[in-house]
């Protein structure tokens, strides 16, 4: 996967590197980077996984406090 970042006329070199680190999280690239940082153990990558999930149908059946579940359907509701 390569990305490439064409600078527009006028555009600063700070502009440019910006757009590019967008791009990169964007696609996920520096999250990645960072958990291949260093070694993870495979339990600990299922232990890790296993808490996300957790956390996650949590937050669908509305028991974690401060976490409302998304609500999906019609209505004509913006958003924040």
């Amino acid at each position: 996967m390569a990305i490439r970042v064409k600078a527009r006329s006028g555009e600063s070199p700070e502009q440019l590197q910006r757009r590019f680190k967008k791009l990169c999280e964007r696609e996920g690239l520096t999250k990645d980077i960072k958990r291949k940082e260093f070694f993870e153990k495979p339990s600990e990558r299922r232990r890790r996984a296993a808490r996300k999930s957790l956390v996650r149908r949590l937050k669908t059946e509305g028991v974690l406090p401060g976490f409302e579940p998304e609500r999906r359907g019609a209505g004509g509701g913006g958003g924040y």
